[in-house]
C-alpha cells in the first residue's frame, strides 16, 4: 500500500450527480454494481465515476501527503490502514473505502454521511478526529488519528472483568460521547465495546469511539424505523421498529452490564433467541458475580435497560447518577474469579481448538518455531522442560509484558491442556502461535487432516473423541455433543473442513457471535402488536412466529 494508485484524473461532477439521482433510495443485492469496471460506468453516454464526498477536492490525492502502510483492520466496506504524514512523519490511520463495494445510493449515501458527521462533530477527547478526507476513482480515503492501544472489546476479553470503579469510569466515557453527540443531533446507533479504542496501551489511555458508520442526523421528535447496529446491543424500540436517540442509552447499558459481569444481559444462540431475551427485558441480577456489586451500580444499569424509552435516563442522567458521581470512591476489588470461571465455561469447545493448534505447532517451519523455541528456554528456568506459573510470571516480566497477574493466571488456565499445573512445550507453543495469530490456510489443512483419520473430508464424532482422548483419556459425551453443536453449523453431523477454520479462525462464546451475527437476520424480523396486548415475533426466513 505504500505506492498511490489513487492519483487519477478527476471525474464529472455532473454526471456523477445524475448516475446517484436515478438510483437512489433502491437497494437490491442484484442490482449491477456501479463500479464494477475499474470503477468507471457508463452514465450519458461518457464515463464518469459517481462522486461519494461531496467536499473532497478531485485534484487533491493522498499520495501527496501521506503514505499508506500494513493493514490495521477491515470493515464490510473497507480496510484501515497505517497512514503516515510525509512531512511530519506522524502516524494516523487511513480508512479506505472501495468504491467496488458501495453497490447502491444507498451504501453512497451511508459513506458520504459518516464523513459529514465525522467532520460536524466538534473536537473532543473521547472521539477519534478526522483530519483530512480524499477521493480518486476507486477509493474514498478518511484520515484520522491513529488509536493504538486496542479494542475496549479485548480488555474484556483479556480481563473477564471490571472493577466498579474501572467499570464507571469507562461507563462516564461511553456517556459523555453519547451526551456530545445527541447535543450535536447525531444518533450513533452502534455502541458496542469494538467501536471504542484505546489510544494507546497504558492503563489509563483515553477511549475513544471510532465508528460512525450507521450514525445519522435527527431532529428532536424524529422517528427510525431501519434496523440497524448489533444484535446484542440493540433496544427494544429498534426491533420495533420506531426509535429514536434513546437507543443509544440502552446500548451503553448493555455495555456497562457485560463490564461489571463478562457477559451480555440478553444472551442466546440465535438472533430470534436474542431478540425474544431484548423484548421479554429480564435483566439476570442474581447469578455470580451481581451480589458482590453495590445496588447504586444495578439500580444504574437498570435504568439504562428501562423498556420504555420515555423513561430510559438520558446521557445527561446518566452522569448525573449517584454511582458515576462518586466513581473514585467506587470498589476497586477485582470481580474476576467467578468471571473467569464464566468465560471457561464459555469455552466447552476449548480442548478441541487447543489439540488442533498443538498438531500446528507440531508442523511449523524451524523459522516459525525457533523465536518460540528461544523463549520457552529463557522461561524455563530450572531446564526441567516445563514452565511453571511462576517461571511463566518471571519471563513474561523478562520480555516486557505488561500483563497483570490475573490476565496471566487466565493464560497459564488457557493453555495448560492436560490441567497439570505447568505448561509443556507442546502446550506453550500451541498458545503462542494463538496469541500470535501465527495460524494460515496451510496449518489448518494440515491439522484438519489429523482428526480427519479416514480422508472423508470430514470430522465425525468418533475421529473427534479417539482425538481428544489422545490428550486426557476419555472425553464426556456432553462435551463431545457441545463441540459438534457449536462447530457443526449446518447440523449434518460431521464437522467440515470450512467449518473447522471458521472454529480456528473466531472465539467460541458470545464474543464469537457479537462479531457474527448478521443484521441482515435481525432485518428479517418483524414484530406484531395482537388484539389482547401481546407482541408477536415473526421469523421472514424461517416463518417461525413466537408470542411474548
Amino acid at each position: 500500500m505504500g505506492n498511490c494508485n489513487a492519483c487519477v484524473r478527476p471525474e464529472s461532477v455532473e454526471s456523477n450527480r445524475t448516475a446517484s439521482e436515478s438510483n437512489r433510495g433502491r437497494r437490491r443485492k442484484t442490482k449491477p454494481n456501479p463500479y464494477s469496471e475499474l470503477g468507471v460506468g457508463a452514465v450519458g453516454g461518457t464515463e464518469a465515476t459517481i462522486r461519494v464526498l461531496k467536499d473532497a477536492n478531485p485534484r487533491s490525492r493522498i499520495c501527496d501527503k501521506y503514505v499508506l502502510g500494513r493493514e490495521l483492520g477491515r470493515g464490510e466496506f473497507g480496510i484501515t490502514y497505517l497512514c503516515t504524514d510525509k512531512e511530519t512523519k506522524q502516524e494516523l490511520a487511513c480508512k479506505t473505502i472501495s468504491k467496488r463495494k458501495l453497490r447502491t445510493a444507498v451504501d453512497v449515501e451511508d459513506i458520504r454521511r459518516e464523513a459529514e458527521i465525522m467532520s460536524t462533530l466538534p473536537d473532543h477527547p473521547n472521539v477519534v478526529k478526522l483530519r483530512a478526507t480524499y477521493e480518486d476513482d476507486e477509493n474514498v480515503h478518511l484520515v484520522m488519528e491513529l488509536c493504538g492501544g486496542g479494542e475496549l472489546f479485548d480488555r474484556i476479553v483479556a480481563r473477564g472483568h471490571y472493577s466498579e470503579r474501572a467499570a464507571a469510569h469507562v461507563a462516564r466515557t461511553v456517556a459523555e460521547v453519547v451526551r456530545m453527540c445527541h447535543a450535536n443531533g447525531v444518533m450513533h446507533r452502534d455502541l458496542k465495546p469494538e467501536n471504542f479504542l484505546f489510544a494507546n496501551k497504558k492503563e489509563n489511555s483515553a477511549l475513544k469511539a471510532i465508528d460512525f458508520g450507521l450514525s445519522v442526523f435527527f431532529k428532536p421528535g424524529e422517528r427510525f424505523s431501519e434496523i440497524v447496529g448489533s444484535p446484542y446491543y440493540m433496544a427494544p424500540e429498534v426491533l420495533k421498529r420506531n426509535y429514536g436517540p434513546e437507543i443509544d442509552i440502552w446500548s451503553a447499558g448493555v455495555i456497562l452490564y457485560i463490564l461489571l459481569c463478562g457477559v451480555p444481559p440478553f444472551w442466546a444462540e440465535t438472533e430470534q433467541g436474542v431478540a425474544l431475551a431484548i423484548l421479554r427485558g429480564v435483566i439476570d441480577f442474581k447469578r455470580e458475580p451481581w451480589p458482590q456489586i453495590s445496588d447504586s451500580a444495578k439500580s444504574l444499569v437498570r435504568q439504562m435497560l428501562e423498556q420504555d424509552p420515555k423513561k430510559r435516563l438520558t446521557a445527561e442522567q446518566v452522569l448525573e447518577h449517584s454511582w458515576l458521581q462518586i466513581a473514585k470512591k467506587a470498589s476497586n476489588v477485582p470481580l474476576g474469579d467467578i468471571v473467569r470461571a464464566r468465560l471457561r465455561q464459555f469455552s466447552v469447545m476449548n480442548r478441541f481448538k487447543k489439540r488442533a493448534l498443538r498438531v500446528i505447532a507440531e508442523h511449523l517451519s524451524v523459522e516459525e518455531v525457533e523465536i518460540i523455541k528461544d523463549m520457552f528456554t529463557l522461561m524455563d528456568t530450572d531446564k526441567d522442560g516445563r514452565v511453571s506459573y511462576e517461571e511463566l510470571k518471571a519471563g513474561l516480566q523478562k520480555v516486557g509484558s505488561k500483563l497483570a497477574e490475573p490476565e496471566i493466571k487466565l493464560l497459564m488456565d488457557v493453555a495448560d491442556v492436560d490441567g497439570n499445573g505447568v505448561l509443556d512445550y507442546g502446550e506453550f507453543v500451541a498458545v503462542t502461535i494463538h496469541l500470535q495469530k501465527m495460524e494460515n490456510d496451510e496449518h489448518f489443512h494440515k491439522a484438519f487432516m489429523f482428526f480427519d483419520k479416514d480422508e472423508s473430508g470430514y470430522i465425525e464424532l468418533g475421529e473427534l473423541e479417539e482425538a481428544l482422548a489422545e490428550d486426557s483419556g476419555e472425553t464426556d459425551t456432553d462435551v463431545l455433543n457441545d463441540i459438534m453443536r457449536e462447530v457443526d453449523t449446518d447440523k449434518d453431523g460431521r464437522i467440515s473442513y470450512e467449518e473447522f477454520v471458521v472454529m480456528m479462525k473466531a472465539g467460541t462464546d458470545w464474543r464469537k457471535a457479537s462479531r457474527q451475527y448478521s443484521r441482515e437476520r435481525f432485518k428479517s424480523l418483524s414484530i406484531n402488536l395482537m388484539k389482547d396486548g401481546s407482541l408477536q415475533l415473526h421469523d421472514g426466513i424461517s416463518g417461525q412466529a413466537i408470542v411474548v
